[in-house]
């Protein structure tokens, strides 16, 4: 119940969204079977927004400590040349190297972070700066192309009927989200978030903390960098996860969760994300020209956010409050002058 209370406002947000989309094109709320898969504009968003899904489910944990991952959208590059540099060379252990990067990626960004000591923003822009590079180096400058028909599965594949994009992502928000709040760990990164000098006194190791949620985002990147590389059957270091972070930072802000850290909720970000996508298709679906969409993307983002925005909900209870207090004087005054 209060995980549902918690989540209200993107659930009434994404409604809403679908709706407006709905006006524009009655079809988008229908699904079919075709090829024993289920498709249509919903399923497309399940599939197209599992990237930025997955990125924002480990971006939330970094932002619950304060901190924040600007190099996951140049993981996502590095993974994707991994995993197909792996299989062209016949290894054929291209998803296995791919989370491998993923968390030798987060494990550098944890320890300039946690033992270093540099601002979360200058050292995820290191690794933002120079991974590309990295991924290209890989690639040797080119998109490399593979065939192999486990490694596609991930991004064209589907399992009763659903995208496996979508399962993988899905999975993932739940897995992290029961960890999160089945153990104590949430709780701790938490305290890390809201005071790491008093949550390290208390006993927290907030060293070890603050590398396992860098590892955990890099981790959620590498599998990003699957489905995107999967999806193509092919690495682009150019244009694989470029700006992807900007959407996996707005996708945990529209799930309601602060960037100064502390409470967080998985769930909130999810629905963030497909928020995000609703957006990217419904504009899409509309018929708008292609280069109105983010402008219009923005528009909308801002409307969101200002729906949301906790001073307008102070603001709006204390009208409430003085509309009921009035109402409350009147019947008052009126029992007073039947006396």
């Amino acid at each position: 119940m209060i995980v549902l209370r918690r989540v209200t406002p993107q659930l009434l947000t994404l409604a809403a969204l679908a709706a407006l989309v709905t006006l524009f094109f009655p079809d988008f709320l229908r699904i079919e079977v075709v090829d024993g898969r289920l498709v249509g504009p919903i399923m497309d968003i399940l599939k197209r927004g599992a990237p930025v899904g997955l990125l924002a489910v480990g971006m939330t944990l970094v932002i619950a400590t304060r901190g924040i991952d600007l190099s996951v959208g140049t993981t996502m590059a590095i993974t994707g040349a991994v995993a197909a540099w792996s299989i062209t060379q016949g290894y054929g252990l291209g998803g296995a190297l791919a989370l491998l990067a993923g968390v030798l990626a987060g494990l550098w960004n944890g320890t300039l972070v946690a033992i270093v000591g540099i601002q979360p923003i200058v050292a995820t822009l290191i690794l933002m700066t120079s991974g590309r590079g990295i991924a290209q180096l890989v690639t040797e400058g080119r998109i490399l192309t593979f065939s192999h028909d486990g490694m596609a599965f991930f991004g064209s594949g589907a399992l009763l009927g659903i995208p496996a994009p979508a399962l993988l992502w899905g999975l993932t928000a739940v897995a992290v989200a029961l960890l999160m709040r089945r153990s104590a760990l949430g709780m701790l990164i938490e305290a890390v978030g809201v005071n790491r000098a008093a949550s390290a006194l208390a006993g927290v190791n907030a060293t070890v903390l603050l590398i396992a949620v860098y590892v955990a985002s890099g981790l959620c990147a590498a599998l990003a960098g699957i489905v995107a590389t999967a999806d193509i059957r092919g690495a682009d270091a150019n244009n694989a996860g470029l700006w992807l972070e900007l959407d996996a930072i707005l996708a945990v802000v529209i799930g309601g969760n602060s960037l100064l850290g502390g409470r967080f909720s998985i769930a909130a970000s999810v629905l963030g994300a497909l928020i995000i996508q609703t957006v990217d298709t419904g504009i899409l679906l509309a018929g708008f020209p292609s280069e109105y969409n983010l402008v219009i993307k923005a528009g909308l983002v801002l409307v969101i956010l200002v729906l949301q925005s906790p001073n307008l909900a102070h603001h709006w209870y204390a009208l409430r409050r003085a509309a009921q207090v009035r109402r409350e004087r009147a019947m008052g005054a009126a029992k007073e002058t039947g006396r």
